[in-house]
C-alpha cells in the first residue's frame, strides 16, 4: 500500500503542478508573474491576455483536478484489485481514500508547483476539478454559490472566497463522509488564506471587478513577485 500510495502521490502532484497560465502566457511572449496582480492562475490570464486565453487556462487547471482523482483507480487496480472491476472492490474504502488523497495532491501541486520554485495559483479552478469527480452534487452547489455571488459583485476573488465557505457545508449537506467533509473544510480554509491580498483589497476598496477599471492599487509589489 505505501508504494501504491507514494506513486498516486508523485503522479498527482505532479499533474497539478503543470503551470498551465504561466506555460500559455510564455508562449504568448508574456511573463504572467510580472504583470497584473502577478498570479498565474486564469482571472490574471483573463485580464492580460483576454477571454479565450484566460478560459483555457481555467478548463486546463480544473481538468488537472479531476484528472488527479482519475488515476486513483488504474493506481488501486495495480496494487489491489487487478483482476477486478471498480463494481467488485473489495474494499471500496481503499479506492475512495486514495481518490482523496489524489486531489488534495493536485490542488498542493497547483498552489506550490515545483516548476516556479513552488509559488503557483490559488487553487479555486482545480478544487473545483478535484469535487466535480468526488462529489459532483456539492460541487454544483458551491459553483451556483460562486456564480450568484460574482453576477452580483462582478468580483471574481469575492465570488471564490464565498464558494470556499459554501464548499464543506455543500458537502455535508450531500451526504459524504466525515473525511470528505473534513478536507472540504481544509481546502476551503487553503483557498481562503491564498486570498489573502485579495481580502485586504476587499475591504480598501481597491479590488478590481473583472471587466471594470483597474484601481491603481490593484497590483501591489510584493504580490507581483510571487
Amino acid at each position: 500500500m505505501v508504494t501504491a500510495l507514494i506513486t498516486l502521490v508523485l503522479l498527482s502532484y505532479l499533474l497539478g503542478s503543470i503551470p498551465s497560465g504561466f506555460l500559455v502566457a510564455k508562449a504568448k511572449g508574456v511573463d504572467i508573474r510580472s504583470v497584473g496582480s502577478g498570479n498565474i492562475g486564469a482571472t490574471n490570464v483573463f485580464r492580460i491576455l483576454g477571454k479565450g486565453a484566460g478560459i483555457f487556462v481555467l478548463t486546463a487547471d480544473a481538468v488537472k483536478g479531476a484528472a488527479a482523482v482519475m488515476i486513483a483507480e488504474p493506481v488501486v487496480r495495480q496494487y489491489f484489485f487487478p483482476s477486478d472491476n471498480l463494481t467488485n472492490f473489495g474494499r471500496p474504502e481503499i479506492y475512495h481514500y486514495f481518490r482523496e488523497v489524489a486531489g488534495i495532491c493536485a490542488i498542493l501541486g497547483h498552489n506550490y508547483t515545483c516548476w516556479l520554485k513552488f509559488k503557483g495559483g490559488k487553487g479555486v479552478a482545480t478544487t473545483a476539478g478535484v469535487f466535480a469527480a468526488l462529489a459532483p452534487a456539492a460541487f454544483s452547489i458551491a459553483l451556483a454559490t460562486w456564480l450568484v455571488v460574482f453576477a452580483a459583485s462582478r468580483y471574481v476573488s469575492l465570488a471564490s472566497i464565498v464558494a470556499a465557505v459554501a464548499l464543506p457545508i455543500a458537502v455535508w449537506l450531500t451526504g459524504n463522509g466525515a473525511l470528505l467533509i473534513g478536507i472540504s473544510a481544509v481546502l476551503g480554509a487553503l483557498a481562503i488564506y491564498k486570498h489573502k491580498a485579495n481580502i485586504e483589497r476587499l475591504l480598501a476598496g481597491t479590488e478590481n471587478r473583472l471587466g471594470g477599471k483597474k484601481t491603481a492599487a490593484a497590483a501591489p509589489p510584493e504580490e507581483k513577485k510571487s
